[in-house]
């Protein structure tokens, strides 16, 4: 049987739908919303989850019954409902537009799944068992998050800023690799962790000093803070 084909996709700006008004819900609207989708739900009655959602403008509230024609201009659309009639409409419909399409616990109305994310601001890390056990893949990301702790936000985003300058001073991509290498097993993670960021970005000036490219710690320290302040600043 071939396998789901893994995507990470782009949805800022666009609309999407949500029909259904509890819980399962408000977590598929808040995952689209934290990925910049133009986020409508349609429901007859919405959870308290769903109703602060709305009272922050984070998502549309459309209190109606789904009906054919609701999904005109979306580009997804989730839905989570256990009504039979109401879940093949939604597929016939979602077929018709060629929309991308999750019907929650119904894999064979579904031309996409999601897997359990574990986010650290730039790395996304999913995972998946393609619809065999989502309880389980649950468990395996909550395991994984004692291996990727919340300082690799930062740690990436440093990377992001060493990758920049080594790219501006015109060093290969083979040499770039092996920076990275040395970036990977040096304690900057460790002393992003301890919040002792002067010593990271002092150690990674050092690194890329070995190739070949010059940036004070200190202008790397106020990049990084420029970055997560921008960071907070959109949430």
């Amino acid at each position: 049987m071939p396998k789901y084909y893994p995507v990470m996709l782009d949805i800022r700006g666009r609309k999407a739908v949500v029909i259904g008004g509890d819980r399962v819900a408000a977590q598929k609207a808040a995952a689209l919303t934290a990925s910049g989708a133009d986020v409508s739900v349609i429901g007859q009655q919405f959870c308290d989850e769903l109703l602060q959602q709305a009272a922050h403008h984070r998502v549309k509230l459309v209190c109606k019954s789904y009906e054919p024609g609701d999904l005109a201009g979306a580009f997804v659309v989730i839905a989570a409902t256990s009504d039979p009639q109401m879940i093949e409409a939604i597929w016939a419909e979602t077929q018709e537009r060629g929309q991308l399409v999750n019907i929650v616990d119904v894999p064979e109305r579904c031309t996409f799944i999601m897997p359990s994310v574990l986010r650290r601001d730039q790395l996304t890390i999913a995972v998946s068992t393609e619809g065999a056990s989502p309880s389980l893949a649950k468990r395996i990301r909550q395991r994984l998050e004692d291996y990727f702790p919340p300082a690799y936000g930062s740690y990436m985003r440093l990377a992001a800023l060493a990758r920049t300058h080594l790219r501006q001073q015109g060093v290969s991509y083979e040499k770039r690799d092996d920076f990275f290498e040395d970036y990977f097993t040096s304690p900057i993670l460790s002393l992003l962790g301890e919040n002792d960021v002067k010593q990271a970005t002092t150690l990674t000036s050092a690194l890329l000093q070995r190739y070949g490219v010059a940036v004070p710690a200190e202008e790397l320290e106020a990049e990084l803070a420029k970055e997560i302040e921008g960071v907070s600043d959109a949430v």
